[in-house]
């Protein structure tokens, strides 16, 4: 990837912003997956399909109503929304990003691959051979799916593949595999939380996947997961999922200080890593300890014997391998993070819709982008729109340039304040208008 370059020349009023969001959903119908699977598995597909149930579904109290229409209410809360067609009905979703203006879309999973407990998003790894075998079978057949998925608008869609790294041959042979099946996304990595047993990222058993992952240029995700874990009400408490919520924020953001200080990125500067739907606004200060944690490890205090076998194979400072190496999935933006991009880091943040979630900012994205960048100058806006994302994903610029001519909004109307905003929650549930 080259680095994205930003020129200083205002671009005219009628100019059409290329819009690629960095956070959409997808996945197969539950059922529609079982022809991605090998034969071997189908009998046990078919009784896993039979009994499946997403712990998750309460967040959406809409779903307990004797009246509920999937066919009319199918933007569902994120943790919910595996039920929604709109995760696997291409026309209409395509339709949607016309609707909504924008012109492409980095895809992480949203349906529950075969095998799989409860959410992508939550929840503990394998715990038997058995298990490990079904989900690996059950995500590979998700990563098909999705390359099928794809393919019907290549232009428009990147998608993310999963993997476990449960077994490090499985995990190698599948990032070349899903590279030739035309997933230009990148991987999710393992959830991260404290009732997951996923490794942690700096463990030198890791160290291959790595090297491949930055010869092929594979992106790496973290995606802010669902709570953990769902203990019943008499042993959770009401604070259980706010709790969990806060603490999510902490193992989204701790894979920054694992590539960093274990020299991953020093040995490897091509990685990209890519955190999505965690905020922006904490990176500042999040640096500025990791800078200060380095240099404690330099200088000639009682923490260096502690700090310096890491910080002594490092070249820059974290800081200074955050700018070149990650990059922010800034769904969710507010008009405060905004005003902060310098801050943060103009060239890592690619915005986004959070497609299809209620939380997100579809059908409405076209305010939340005026909303949110209005005073912000139109070269700046570009690269953060569709620009840095198109440099990391390959997205071809001039092909997506001519459909946004059509569909996606100027720089005069991203410029001028809404004259109305949608109401929360009467007509959007997306904290980028409260």
């Amino acid at each position: 990837m080259s680095d994205q370059k930003t020129s200083n020349s205002e671009l005219p009023d009628d100019h059409h912003y290329v819009v690629i969001s960095s956070d959409s959903h997808a996945g197969a119908d539950l059922r529609d997956y079982k022809p991605y699977l090998e034969k071997k598995w189908h009998d046990e597909f078919d009784a896993w399909a039979d009994s499946y149930s997403n712990p998750w579904d309460f967040v959406d109290p809409r779903l307990d109503r004797e009246d509920f229409d999937f066919g009319n209410e199918e933007i569902l809360t994120g943790a919910a929304s595996w039920h929604s067609a709109l995760s696997w009905d291409s026309d209409r979703r395509l339709a949607h990003m016309d609707q909504d203006g924008v012109a492409g879309e980095i895809i992480f999973p949203n349906t529950a691959p075969p095998f799989m407990p409860g959410s992508v998003f939550a929840g503990t790894g394998p715990a038997t051979r058995k298990e490990y075998e079904q989900r690996w079978a059950g995500l590979r057949a998700h990563n098909r799916w999705l390359a099928d998925f794809c393919s019907e608008a290549p232009e428009r869609r990147a998608g993310i593949a999963q993997v476990m790294f449960d077994d490090i041959d499985d995990a190698l042979a599948e990032i070349r595999q899903v590279r030739e099946l035309g997933l230009r996304g990148g991987i999710l990595l393992p959830m991260d939380s404290p009732s997951s047993d996923a490794r942690p990222l700096y463990v030198s058993e890791l160290e291959q996947l790595w090297a491949l992952c930055a010869e092929l240029d594979v992106p790496l995700h973290k995606h802010a997961p669902a709570p953990p874990e769902l203990p019943g009400a008499e042993r959770g408490g009401p604070g259980m999922i706010a709790i969990s919520m806060l603490e999510n924020h902490f193992y989204h953001r701790r894979g920054i200080a694992h590539f960093i200080f274990s020299g991953i990125l020093e040995r490897h500067p091509g990685l990209q890593v890519v955190l999505t739907e965690g905020g922006s606004g904490w990176i500042p200060d999040h640096l500025m300890q990791l800078d200060n944690m380095y240099e404690a490890g330099r200088d000639t205090t009682g923490f260096r014997k502690f700090l310096n076998p890491a910080v002594e194979q490092l070249s820059m400072k974290p800081s200074e391998y955050f700018a070149r190496n990650f990059y922010l999935g800034a769904s969710l933006f507010l008009p405060s993070e905004a005003r902060q991009r310098h801050e943060i880091g103009l060239r890592n943040i690619m915005w986004g819709v959070d497609y299809p979630h209620s939380e997100g900012t579809f059908p409405y994205s076209k305010e939340a982008i005026a909303h949110t960048f209005q005073d912000t100058p139109s070269p700046e806006v570009k690269a953060m729109l569709g620009g840095t994302a198109a440099e990391v994903f390959d997205f071809d610029m001039a092909a997506l340039q001519v459909l946004a001519d059509r569909i996606g909004p100027t720089v005069k109307e991203v410029r001028t304040p809404p004259a109305k905003l949608p109401r929360v929650p009467e007509d959007t549930m997306s904290p980028v208008f409260a």
